[in-house]
């Protein structure tokens, strides 16, 4: 069993339902749609390009799967996910759009904004102290190799390489697409989402996730809606 901690709308918001429809799964309901229709590419084209994240469910990740360090319990786990909801802000990112990462296609930030890049590593260090070591074949399919140094460091130290200071919020929604077939994904993605982006994207829930055993899909085990911020502020000193 892995666990991962992940940025996701609730079940029931709009996003997810579009989200899930266009990969093919819903991470809440377990329920599976059949694979859209992408103009230039062929239905097993799309069904192979959204694999990946078909897996993963659709998601942004904050901690990445890992399995419970030793003495430490899924009772545990929860009751400081449920402390963190209880007690973290909600927030905005002001504008996200649909963007590529290398050759991912992804809904993410239009520029690095401070207060999630903080809000990301913060989760980081808190649900450190529940995240076994990695196996030396976790590491090697990471080819710590090929990584510059700062995400070899961060592998090391954190699991992800991908965190503190290299941390790029994205909701993925491709794997990676050849180039001679990214115009094609793009004209498929950008009307389908458009009533999602180049506007805010409310950051106000967490969801733990599961994978049940190594290779099997993720689902969603838990989601909790973060702190209102009008609440903060009425209880600040």
């Amino acid at each position: 069993m892995r666990y991962a901690l992940y940025f996701s709308p609730a079940a029931d918001h709009p996003l997810t339902t579009t989200a899930s429809r266009w990969l093919g799964r819903d991470a809440y309901t377990g329920e599976a749609f059949p694979t859209p229709e992408v103009n230039g590419l062929s239905v097993e084209e799309v069904h192979a390009l959204t694999a990946d994240p078909r897996r993963y469910a659709f998601h942004a990740t904050l901690k990445a799967p890992f399995e419970l360090a030793d003495g430490k319990t899924e009772a545990e786990l929860i009751e400081a996910f449920e402390e963190f909801a209880a007690t973290t802000e909600a927030f905005d990112i002001p504008n996200v759009i649909v963007g590529q990462l290398g050759r991912f296609f992804a809904l993410v930030p239009d520029r690095v904004y401070p207060e999630l890049q903080d809000y990301a590593a913060r989760i980081v260090e808190d649900f450190e102290p529940f995240r076994a070591p990695l196996s030396d074949a976790d590491i090697t399919r990471r080819k710590p190799e090929t990584l510059s140094p700062q995400h070899r460091d961060n592998l090391m130290r954190w699991g992800y390489p991908h965190v503190m200071g290299e941390f790029r919020f994205h909701m993925t929604l491709s794997g990676q697409v050849p180039p001679e077939q990214a115009p094609a994904m793009r004209a498929a993605l950008e009307p389908r989402f458009a009533e999602f982006v180049n506007r805010p994207l409310s950051i106000n829930g967490i969801a733990l996730f599961v994978e049940p055993a190594r290779g099997a899909d993720f689902i969603a085990h838990r989601w909790l809606p973060l702190k209102p911020a009008s609440e903060i502020r009425k209880t600040a000193p």
